[in-house]
C-alpha cells in the first residue's frame, strides 16, 4: 500500500502545479513553448526528464536481461546524437518557430511540413502508447499483495454501460492500470501544456537522479554483493556485443542516434529557451545527465537480471520495477518507484503535446484556418491532446512488447525525418523535392516493414526496419538533390546564420 500512496502523493503534487500554471496560459506561445522564457537549468531538467522515458526503464531491462552492459550500445546512439544537437541548438532557437515541420516548410515546401507532421504523429503516438503500457505494468506490480488474496471488484459507470475490473485476484489488473495511467496523462497534458511540463520536469529530473543513484548500493547489498552478481548475470558470447549480432546491435544504435538528432520534442524545448545561448548551454547538462542516468539504469537492470531468473520475454522488461518493489528497503523502493513514475509521466505528456502542436499549427492553422485566434488555438489543442491520447491507447494492441514499440517509433521518425532535417542545417545543396521524397520514403518503408513483421512474425530478410528505411531516405535526399539545380540562397541562409 505504501508504494501506491507514494505514487498518489507524487501525482497530487503534479496536478496541483499543473492547475496553478494553467492560469498563466494566455496564448499559443505559452501553451506550446512556455512563452519562450526558459533558462538553461530549467531546460536541462525538461530535456533530461523527457529523453529518459519508459523505453529506458523497460527496453533497457529487456535488453540487459539478455545482453548485460552490452545493451548500452542502444543508449550510446542517443548520446552521440545529443552531441551533434549541441552544434545546432543555438540556430534552432534563433529561427524561433514552434515545431520541426515549421523548419521543414521554410527549407523545403508545404508538403515537407505535412509529411513531417504525419511522421511525427505516427512516431510520437507510438511512444506515448508504450508509456501507458509501462505505467500500467508499474501499477499492476506494486499492487500485488496490496489486497487480500482473491479480492475482486468491478467498477460500473453510467448505469452499467461501462464496466471493468478495478481489482482482480488481489491486484489492479494490467488493462485497468493502463486505463488509469492514460487518463491521468491526457488530463494533465491538456491543463497547461509546455508551461507546466517544463517546470515540473525540473522536479522530475532531480527525483529521477536521486532515486536511481540511491537505489544502486541497496540493490547490490540485497542480492548478495558483487561476486554473486558476476556469477549470475546472463552469460555473454562477446564482450562488446553480448549475445547480439553486429546487425542487430546497430539496429538498436542507429534508430536512437537518429531520434536524438531529429527529436521534435527537443527542438520545441529549444524554441522555449530565453535566447540561443541558453538553448546551447542546456545541451551540455542534458548529455551529461543522460549518460549518468543511462548507465545507472543499466546497472539496476543488470544487477536485477542476476537475481530475478527465468523470466519470460514480457516479464524481462519489468526487472527495474521488480527490483524497486522487491529488491531493496521499502523507503528506497518508494523513492525509486516515484522516479520511475516521474520518468513515465514526464515522457508521456511531452510526447503527447508535440504531435498535438503539430496537428494544430502544421495542419489545421496552416491549411484550414490561418486566422485562428490564440484562444481557439489553445482550446482546440487540448481537444487534439484527448484524441491523440485515445489513439495511443488503441495502438498498444499492435505492440505488446515495449522494446519493439520503442524501436519502431525511433525508426519511423529517425529514418523519415532526421536526414531531411539535418540537411537543413548542414547541407546547402538539398532541394525541396529531395527533402519531400526523403521523408516520404523513410516513413513508408518503416510502416510497411513493421506491418509485414507483425503479420509474419519476423522482419523481411531478417533486417531491422532501420536499414532499408534509412537507405531509401538517404538515397532520395542525395540523388534527387544532385540531379536537380541547387536551391535558391533564401532557402538555406536562415539556417546557417549564427
Amino acid at each position: 500500500m505504501i508504494y501506491l500512496i507514494t505514487i498518489a502523493v507524487y501525482l497530487v503534487i503534479l496536478v496541483s502545479v499543473g492547475a496553478i500554471l494553467s492560469f498563466r496560459v494566455k496564448n499559443q506561445e505559452d501553451f506550446m513553448v512556455a512563452g519562450r522564457k526558459l533558462t538553461a537549468p530549467i531546460l536541462v531538467g525538461t530535456l533530461l526528464a523527457t529523453w529518459i522515458g519508459s523505453g529506458d526503464i523497460f527496453s533497457v531491462s529487456d535488453l540487459s536481461y539478455h545482453h548485460g552492459y552490452s545493451s548500452l550500445i542502444g543508449s550510446a546512439g542517443g548520446w552521440l546524437g545529443i552531441i551533434v544537437v549541441f552544434f545546432i541548438a543555438g540556430r534552432v532557437r534563433t529561427f524561433g518557430q514552434y515545431t520541426v515541420p515549421d523548419i521543414l516548410e521554410v527549407r523545403y515546401n508545404k508538403w515537407a511540413r505535412l509529411l513531417a507532421t504525419i511522421t511525427t504523429i505516427i512516431a510520437y503516438v507510438t511512444i506515448v502508447s508504450y508509456q501507458f503500457r509501462g505505467g500500467g505494468w508499474v501499477l499492476n506490480t506494486i499492487s500485488e499483495g496490496m489486497f487480500p488474496a482473491g479480492t475482486s471488484y468491478d467498477l460500473s459507470l453510467f448505469d452499467g454501460i461501462i464496466s471493468f475490473p478495478l481489482i482482480s485476484n488481489g491486484a489492479i489488473p494490467v488493462e485497468t492500470a493502463m486505463i488509469l495511467v492514460a487518463t491521468f496523462v491526457i488530463l494533465y497534458t491538456l491543463t497547461a501544456g509546455m508551461l507546466s511540463i517544463a517546470y515540473m520536469d525540473v522536479i522530475n529530473g532531480i527525483l529521477i537522479l536521486t532515486g536511481v543513484f540511491v537505489a544502486i548500493p541497496f540493490l547490490i547489498h540485497h542480492v548478495g554483493g558483487i561476486e554473486y552478481i558476476v556469477e549470475n548475470v546472463t552469460p555473454r558470447e562477446h564482450p562488446i556485443l553480448g549475445n547480439m549480432s553486429l546487425v542487430k546491435a546497430l539496429g538498436f544504435f542507429v534508430p536512437t542516434l537518429l531520434l536524438a538528432m531529429g527529436n521534435g520534442n527537443m527542438y520545441q524545448r529549444f524554441y522555449s529557451a530565453k535566447n540561443p545561448g541558453e538553448a546551447k548551454k542546456s545541451v551540455i547538462g542534458w548529455v551529461i545527465g543522460v549518460i549518468l542516468i543511462g548507465v545507472a539504469l543499466q546497472s539496476l537492470a543488470v544487477i536485477g537480471s542476476s537475481y530475478f531468473k527465468n523470466l519470460s520475454v514480457t516479464e524481462a522488461g519489468k526487472i527495474i520495477v521488480l527490483v524497486a518493489h522487491q529488491g531493496m528497503p521499502v523507503a528506497v523502493g518508494c523513492l525509486l518507484i516515484a522516479a520511475i513514475v516521474a520518468i513515465i509521466i514526464s515522457t508521456a505528456n511531452s510526447f503527447l503535446l508535440v504531435p498535438a502542436t503539430n496537428v494544430m499549427r502544421d495542419i489545421y492553422q496552416r491549411f484550414v484556418n490561418p486566422e485562428l485566434s490564440d484562444k481557439k488555438m489553445v482550446a482546440y489543442s487540448r481537444l487534439v491532446v484527448i484524441v491523440l491520447g485515445l489513439m495511443a491507447y488503441a495502438l498498444m494492441q499492435f505492440f505488446p512488447r515495449i522494446l519493439d514499440a520503442a524501436y519502431a517509433a525511433y525508426t519511423v521518425y529517425g529514418a523519415g525525418l532526421t536526414p531531411a532535417l539535418l540537411a537543413t542545417f548542414f547541407w546547402k545543396r538539398a532541394t525541396a523535392s529531395a527533402g519531400v521524397a526523403s521523408i516520404l520514403g523513410g516513413m513508408i518503408v518503416t510502416v510497411v516493414w513493421e506491418i509485414v513483421r507483425k503479420i509474419q512474425g519476423e522482419f523481411l530478410f531478417g533486417l531491422p526496419a532501420i536499414y532499408p528505411a534509412l537507405a531509401v531516405s538517404l538515397l532520395c535526399l542525395i540523388v534527387i538533390s544532385l540531379l536537380q539545380a541547387p536551391p535558391e540562397d533564401s532557402k538555406w541562409k536562415p539556417f546557417f546564420s549564427k
